[in-house]
C-alpha cells in the first residue's frame, strides 16, 4: 500500500491529547530558558549569548520541534505548516529525535548531570516526560501511513546538520553543549567516533520506527 500525502485530521481524543501534552512541552520549554538564561548571563555570556546557548542544545530544539507541532496539529490552522506537521513521516521523524533525546540524557547524561530544584523539574520533563507523551502521541494518533524504509535515512539529515553546527560553532567559541561531542577535551578523532556512533543509533531507531508503523499502521489502514 502507498504511503498516503493527505492531511491527517486529528480526532477528538487527538485534540485533547495535543493540547495537554502540548501545555507540558511548552511549560518545560519555558521554564527551561526562563531560568538558564539568568544563570548564564551571571557566567559571563550576554543576554544575545545565551539564547544562542540554549538553543544550541539538541534537546532543546527536539522539544521546540514536539512543540510546534502539537501546537499546528491543535489549531488545525488551514496553510502549508498543518499540511506539513500533519504528515506521518514528519511525525514520525520528530518522534524520533525526541526519542533519542531521552535515551542519551537516560543512558549517557544522568549521571554525569546532577541539577537540582527547578532546574531538576525542568530536565524531568523535557528529557523524560515529553519524549514519552510524544511516543504515545505517535503510537495511537499519528497518521495511519506506511512509511518508507528510505526515510529513515532522510531523518539523519538533521542530526548530521546539528553536528555540523556544533562543530563549527564550538571550533569558534570553544563550547559544546554535550560532553561527548567536546573536541577541546576529547579531541576530533574521538569525537567523530562518538557522533558515528549516534548517527547509527539514529538509523537504527529510524528503522524500527519504519518497522513499527508498517505493522501498526497497515493493521490500522485495513481496519
Amino acid at each position: 500500500m502507498e504511503q498516503s500525502t493527505s492531511p491527517h485530521k486529528p480526532n477528538k481524543p487527538a485534540t485533547i491529547y495535543a493540547a495537554a501534552a502540548g501545555l507540558v512541552v511548552w511549560f518545560a520549554l519555558i521554564l527551561q530558558v526562563s531560568i538558564s538564561i539568568p544563570a548564564y548571563i551571571q557566567e559571563g555570556h550576554t543576554w544575545a549569548g545565551a539564547v544562542i546557548q540554549i538553543l544550541s542544545f539538541f534537546t532543546i530544539q527536539s522539544n521546540l520541534m514536539v512543540g510546534v507541532c502539537l501546537g499546528v496539529l491543535l489549531l488545525k490552522p488551514s496553510n502549508a505548516f498543518y499540511r506539513f506537521f500533519s504528515k506521518g513521516y514528519v511525525l514520525s521523524g520528530i518522534c524520533l529525535y525526541i526519542i533519542v533525546v531521552g535515551l542519551v540524557y537516560n543512558i549517557i547524561l544522568r549521571s554525569l548531570w546532577h541539577p537540582e530544584g527547578l532546574f531538576k523539574v525542568a530536565d524531568e520533563l523535557l528529557h523524560s516526560l515529553n519524549p514519552l507523551l510524544f511516543v504515545i502521541y505517535w503510537l495511537i494518533f499519528a497518521p495511519p501511513e506506511k512509511l518508507k524504509w528510505m526515510q529513515s535515512i532522510n531523518w539523519l539529515w538533521f542530526p548530521f546538520l546539528y553536528l555540523v553546527y556544533t562543530l563549527i560553532r564550538g571550533a569558534i567559541t570553544q563550547l559544546y553543549p554535550y560532553p561527548f561531542v567536546n573536541v577541546v577535551k576529547l579531541g576530533y578523532g574521538h569525537v567523530l567516533i562518538n557522533s558515528l556512533v549516534l548517527l547509527v543509533v539514529f538509523l537504527g531507531l529510524g528503522l524500527l520506527l519504519v518497522f513499527i508503523s508498517r505493522i501498526i499502521k497497515t493493521k490500522q489502514l485495513s481496519i
